[in-house]
């Protein structure tokens, strides 16, 4: 609007000024050339008239003579220099044009100062409307952005108000729409740290909650040792306090990596090919050992050299570390542990480890995912974080977790079906 009104009024302007100026020069010519103008070279005849000192006439025939010239009071030179040129006479410049044709010579000057005082008026009338126009525009364009970012003000005051656990989202109401996809997002953080504090406050009381425990039965260990009237009675005290030990840093061990899992999951680390086989391979020689000492048979019953996941190497070893481990220590002596890594047709990849031991109820398969569950009446100690860790690297893998019955073996077959490797995943 303002642009529209600045052309309309710089038009009139411009339209006014030029009639202006083709009016000055008609009038100044007029005036040069009137009648009453002597068409001698007489100096005793009058040489000025007062309405006619802004443009000078002068004409000379071939041979030098004067043959016209307007009444003015500026005392030109009398000489003609072809085409444009500057003249200092009377104390001020002219501007001259001089032409020749076969019968004289004709020369028209003007003063400059009558050019200097029209394009300060010119100026003037050009400036004249931005000066006014320009206020009111910064009024408007004030007026506006301010109605506009006032919901972006409303948001700044929320945003600045809040205690630091509140972290529910802002409201977008009335928002600018470039504004807005900027607190939509800031929504979703607010939701992604407050997943992740609940997670925290969660793993924090269930630490607490679970090392309670095991701390209290230390502490009543310890002051069975120092009762301990003989060597024998101190020596199973002190079997009792070493096994007591190694169940709270086993524990403390599996929380600080299910915390580890847990935070690698909000961090959304990007995922890598891995050779599922070769892990799975590495992870059976890590835990021989084991096996052996608890007269287990554990075998790789079959792997693919092709099955690649994308993953994350620390993590799947994690995984496949406590779901053997898992198998072998709910396995009794002499029975088997076997593991199997198969790639499908559509690209997915297979994880399967079966054990010969007692399983899992049906009715159980669903809770044992819950953090320090164990299943009543389970003879193997545990901190009941195994499958908690398993099913958090899954998830984080895009897995699907299942826990069956094994139909070879008789005990628990665990089944993770890891999705298709898409081309070009890093």
């Amino acid at each position: 609007m303002a642009a529209i009104a600045q052309a309309m009024i710089a038009y009139r302007s411009a339209l006014y000024d030029a009639d202006q100026i083709f009016d000055y020069h008609m009038q100044q010519m007029a005036l040069s050339l009137r009648s009453g103008a002597p068409l001698s070279n007489n100096a005793a005849g009058p040489v000025t008239d007062p309405e006619n000192n802004d443009l000078v006439v002068q004409v000379w025939t071939p041979d030098g003579v004067q043959v016209f010239r307007s009444l003015s009071r500026a005392a030109l030179p009398q000489r003609a220099v072809l085409g444009f040129s500057n003249v200092k006479a009377n104390g001020t410049t002219y501007r001259i044009f001089s032409v020749q044709t076969s019968n004289q010579t004709v020369q028209v000057a003007q003063d400059m100062a009558v050019r200097q005082r029209m394009a300060g008026t010119l100026a003037l009338r050009t400036v004249g409307p931005i000066a006014v126009m320009a206020p009111v525009l910064m009024l408007v364009v004030w007026w506006v952005v301010s109605g506009s970012l006032a919901p972006v003000a409303r948001v700044r005051r929320q945003v600045a108000a809040r205690q630091a656990d509140d972290l529910s989202p802002v409201s977008d109401e009335d928002l600018p729409d470039e504004v807005r996809p900027l607190v939509q997002e800031l929504n979703l953080l607010f939701g992604r740290v407050k997943t992740a504090f609940d997670a925290q406050q969660h793993f924090v009381a269930d630490a607490a909650h679970e090392l309670r425990s095991p701390l209290a039965a230390l502490k009543l260990q310890v002051l069975s040792l120092e009762r301990a009237a003989d060597p024998a009675a101190r020596a199973i005290a002190v079997g009792r306090v070493s096994a007591g030990i190694e169940r709270a840093t086993r524990l403390v061990e599996q929380l600080l990596v299910l915390a580890r899992q847990e935070a690698s999951l909000a961090a959304e680390v990007k995922l890598e090919p891995i050779n599922l086989s070769e892990l799975a391979k590495r992870t059976l020689g890590d835990l021989a050992g084991t096996a052996q000492a608890r007269q287990i048979d554990l075998g790789l019953h079959h792997a693919d050299a092709q099955a690649s996941v994308a993953g994350h190497a620390d993590a799947l070893i994690i995984l496949l570390r406590n779901l053997v481990d898992n198998a072998i220590k709910y396995t009794p002596a002499g029975g088997s542990v076997d593991l199997e890594v198969g790639g499908q047709a559509d690209g997915r990849v297979v994880l399967l480890v079966e054990d010969s031991g007692p399983g899992i109820p049906a009715e159980e398969r669903e809770r044992v995912f819950s953090r320090f569950y164990r299943v009543p009446g389970s003879e193997a100690g545990g901190s009941g974080l195994g499958l908690a860790i398993i099913k958090s690297i899954a998830e984080r893998h895009g897995a699907k977790l299942a826990l069956e019955g094994s139909e070879r073996l008789g005990g628990l077959r665990v089944r993770v079906d890891f999705p298709a490797v898409k081309a070009g995943s890093s």
